[in-house]
């Protein structure tokens, strides 16, 4: 039989082609499913990861997918370093969206340039005392940051869905559930790069993600506190030996990623929308967390990872114009993917090693020492 030994330590290159390999692989399963359905294999491929990129406004599009996806991945990778599960990251993208609307539609007739940086700043408070909830539960209560994470996301989505039908629905969107729009220094301008003009949907937004991509990876591998995270998640009886505190890198993960991910909501509505409506993201919250693990938790690798998933995010829509693919389909290659990445950690981790039979009755049997020592201590 056989069983996973930890290895002693982990390749670089084995690190580097795990997640080449799991992307091979699920577009080898991807083929196969396309073929099932009845469809052109490589065409549908074609389809998915190619065309999107044929024109040049699509790239503009491309990179406009995938702005919140690097912002939030970015979060999830402080949580996820530090050994702090949050899959709210979609709840706090909404309150955070909701913070920002709300100053935005105070103030309708503000024209300073600064507004939108306070926009920015009050996205990032509501997001990321959204995520101060599971961390306080978590620390105060023990109870588990995964279910109350999750579970907040509704809340959020309800809260929104209200809030949209009732006190800020503007009374003339003719019974639409739609706030006012909001003024123009509450939007984002678009991106017009010299030489070329607007690629699609292209904004400044954009610039901003790939800054807080780049500024997550110093914190975590430049600083002090960036170290701390990583320890606490690796070893927390290390960290708390070197007096590092538990409670404290909960907090501040869980708060910097709803901070993030809040950012992410504003910068989703100011920029594409201009007003609140019931739906203001397409998932981002949880197609993040494939961001994340799908880049290894590297700040600077969740640009790629992000730019990936928008990819086959657009390749989705493509294909589902051109060939009447179900856009389910889509949500079938993440899943795949996701399934590919976290089969890949565990091999990256441990290895197969092939033992007796004996030797694993003998690994699954205490042995008399082991019972003599239980025995003392159950005495003492």
């Amino acid at each position: 039989m056989f069983v996973l030994e930890p290895r002693a330590s982990v390749p670089l290159s084995l690190t580097l082609l795990v997640p080449v390999i799991a992307i091979a692989l699920t577009l080898i399963i991807g083929g196969l499913i396309f073929g099932f359905l009845g469809y052109n294999p490589t065409e549908a491929l074609y389809e998915f990861f190619v065309a999107p990129l044929s024109r040049p406004d699509q790239i503009g599009n491309l990179l406009v997918k995938a702005c919140p996806l690097i912002i939030i991945g970015t979060g999830l990778v402080f949580c996820y370093r530090a050994n702090v599960w949050n899959i709210g990251a979609e709840g706090q993208l909404i309150l955070g969206a909701m913070g920002a609307g709300w100053l935005a539609l105070s103030f309708p007739e503000v024209q300073s340039p600064f507004f939108i940086a306070a926009m920015a700043g009050t996205a990032m408070l509501a997001g990321g005392l959204w995520g101060a909830i599971p961390a306080l539960l978590k620390v105060r209560f023990r109870t588990n940051e995964i279910l109350v994470s999750l579970m907040l996301t509704y809340v959020a989505a309800l809260f929104l869905d209200w809030i949209v039908r009732g006190p800020w629905r503007d009374p003339m969107s003719f019974g639409f559930p739609l706030t006012k729009t909001y003024p123009d220094a509450g939007l984002i301008p678009a991106l017009i790069l010299p030489g070329i003009g607007r690629l699609g949907q292209l904004h400044w937004g954009v610039i901003f993600a790939f800054f807080i991509a780049i500024g997550g990876w110093f914190f975590l591998s430049r600083m002090l506190a960036g170290f701390q995270i990583k320890l606490m998640g690796d070893a927390p009886r290390a960290g708390r030996f070197a007096g590092f505190s538990q409670a404290k890198t909960t907090f501040a993960v869980l708060m910097i990623s709803g901070a993030l991910a809040g950012l992410a909501g504003m910068i989703e509505v100011s920029a594409n929308i201009g007003q609140l409506q019931p739906h203001i993201s397409f998932g981002y919250g949880f197609t993040a967390i494939i961001v994340a693990f799908l880049a290894r938790l590297n700040p600077l690798a969740v640009i790629v990872a992000g730019l990936v998933i928008a990819l086959a995010e657009l390749g989705g829509d493509t294909a589902q114009i051109s060939m009447g693919i179900p856009k389910v389909v889509t949500g079938i290659f993440k899943g795949i993917l996701l399934f590919m990445l976290l089969a890949g950690e565990t091999l990256t981790r441990y290895r197969l090693v092939r033992v007796s039979s004996r030797s694993a009755q003998s690994l699954a049997t205490p042995s008399k020492r082991e019972k003599a020592s239980k025995r003392g201590k159950a005495n003492v």
